[in-house]
């Protein structure tokens, strides 16, 4: 039986990025076809992401976290790149919609946020080291929960200063990093103890493809109809997305050897800094005044984008960044996963 699980999930292992890529199709259709059934899907998306970070924490060893936890190179450059270099590309950027407040904010309130959820299964898809970026999670969370006001009102020119609301984070916070990993964290001390709990690490990781999958469909399908519905005002802000995801890439690679930093933990630093907290800012985004209406749907059209270019770095990062050396040049494309 568990021969089989593991043949299945080579399979999808495999296969999972044109998967994913299918799913992102298959549910940006339905969202366009079916807005209204599609909207009642977003309740579903925060359970589907806890129990997909469940399976990811629960497919880390606790031995590698405790390494991770001493890697203070790697944490030192993740937090440089996302809450000082990452505000620097993000500010110029802004520039570009300063005439428009509704889609300036929404930029901002979404790219000046670093990702802690999705982030560490795409490290893990492309091969980077997610063990180190989990570490990371919680000072990235309580950082951007700190400096995000603080940025929000420096780059919008104060528009925001008594709007911004923490309780959105922590709920996030709460339920999709702390509980999901004191989960996993128990199952594993009992595995020790219980031989037959190990079970529930195989079928776990045999189901993080799948997770992944039912994620992108609820999130695709819940919102891009909201997207659609200012299209025309939205597209001034999807090249600047583009562009952001672009430019990350070799900010990141330039920020690790700086760090100097080994191959997996460039792969994983690289996609730190190109992934935003879109799922977590989307709460706060929504409580904004009637004024900034429009601010949830430019949320959510970096994260339609955002999840397609994902899609891209999980096959590029193995491509240019080899496992060992940062510097070192590939002579074959990595598996994904791997």
């Amino acid at each position: 039986m568990l021969n089989a699980i593991q043949q299945i999930n080579e399979s999808l292992q495999k296969r999972q990025v044109s998967l994913y890529l299918g799913v992102v199709v298959l549910a940006g259709l339905l969202g366009l076809l079916q807005p209204q059934f599609s909207q009642s899907l977003d309740s579903g998306i925060d359970p589907a992401l806890g129990l997909l970070l469940f399976a990811t924490f629960l497919a880390i060893p606790l031995t590698k976290l405790v390494e991770a936890l001493r890697s203070t190179r790697f944490l030192l450059a993740v937090m440089v790149l996302n809450f000082a270099i990452v505000p620097a590309v993000v500010w110029v950027l802004a520039q570009a919609v300063a005439q428009d407040q509704e889609l300036q904010v929404g930029l901002l309130l979404v790219l000046l946020a670093p990702c802690v959820d999705y982030v560490i299964v795409f490290t893990r898809v492309a091969g980077g080291a997610h063990h180190q970026l989990l570490a990371a999670t919680p000072v990235l969370m309580l950082l951007q929960m700190l400096l995000l006001p603080v940025y929000l009102t420096w780059f919008a020119d104060g528009a925001l200063n008594e709007i911004l609301d923490p309780e959105p984070f922590v709920r996030a916070f709460i339920w999709l990093i702390l509980i999901p990993f004191a989960a996993a964290l128990a199952i594993q001390v009992c595995a020790r103890r219980w031989p037959v709990i190990s079970a529930a690490q195989t079928l776990m990781d045999f189901l993080m493809v799948p997770l992944m999958m039912i994620v992108l469909f609820l999130v695709i399908a819940s919102q891009v109809s909201a997207v659609s519905a200012d299209l025309n005002r939205i597209m001034s802000v999807v090249p600047l997305y583009l562009f952001f995801l672009i430019i990350m890439f070799p900010v990141g690679r330039t920020t690790a050897r700086i760090f100097k930093l080994e191959g997996s933990s460039t792969r994983a630093l690289v996609v730190s800094g190109a992934t935003r907290n879109s799922l977590v800012v989307l709460p706060l985004a929504l409580a904004m005044p009637s004024t900034l209406a429009l601010v949830p749907a430019v949320v959510v059209a970096q994260t339609i984008i955002e999840l397609i270019g994902m899609l891209a770095y999980v096959k590029l990062v193995p491509r240019f960044i080899a496992n060992q050396e940062s510097n070192a040049p590939t002579k074959s494309p990595q598996t994904a996963g791997e």
